[in-house]
């Protein structure tokens, strides 16, 4: 016999065992879901070229598109282009009642990486930086252009934020990581 304990989710369990069973991605906004949508194939491209290039080591970790933030004090879990969590991940997940896990999302990234199309670089620029600024251990945003060989990096100075900004030609510090420019435009 089922008890009514067994089965009270809440809205992000359930939204958790949406991401699990789903082919598409969905962002989850204080108890409701949106579906996100697909990246072009340039976007694709730009994206692997700087998880490729971000810098990963025994203490800091690479995560790709695939993998799911949440901002507990904003009610928020999203999908980033890329993150990295230096040393120990901290996650929120959920599991159904026989133990399974339903799914789990990072909520202690240092970098943040999303690479902007004209869809969503508004949003990339002011909803999604003041949601990431919520992460208490993001030291790092970093805006990778579709449009033109330039990425921003906004980093994290004591309550406000600096911003970096390398074109074509320069390098840009992630992370303490030198990259190349040009590199993730080849």
């Amino acid at each position: 016999m089922t008890t009514a304990a067994e089965l009270l989710f809440t809205p992000f369990d359930a939204y958790l065992a949406l991401e699990a069973t789903s082919d598409a991605k969905h962002e989850w906004i204080n108890g409701l879901v949106y579906a996100m949508s697909r990246g072009t194939p340039e976007h694709g491209r730009l994206t692997a070229a700087i998880v490729r290039a971000l810098p990963q080591t025994d203490e800091c970790r690479v995560y790709s598109s695939d993998t799911l933030l949440f901002v507990e004090s904003a009610r928020h879990s999203t999908y980033a282009d890329a993150s990295i969590v230096c040393g120990a991940i901290l996650t929120r997940g959920a599991k159904d009642k026989n133990g399974k896990s339903l799914g789990e999302a990072i909520t202690n990234s240092s970098v943040i990486v999303e690479v902007l199309s004209r869809s969503t670089e508004q949003r990339d620029r002011s909803e999604r930086f003041l949601l990431f600024q919520q992460i208490d251990a993001l030291e790092e945003y970093v805006l990778v252009s579709q449009d033109e060989r330039r990425i921003e990096v906004r980093r994290r100075v004591g309550q406000s934020w600096s911003v970096d900004v390398r074109r074509g030609g320069e390098t840009v510090r992630v992370h303490g990581h030198a990259i190349d420019v040009d590199g993730i435009y080849v």
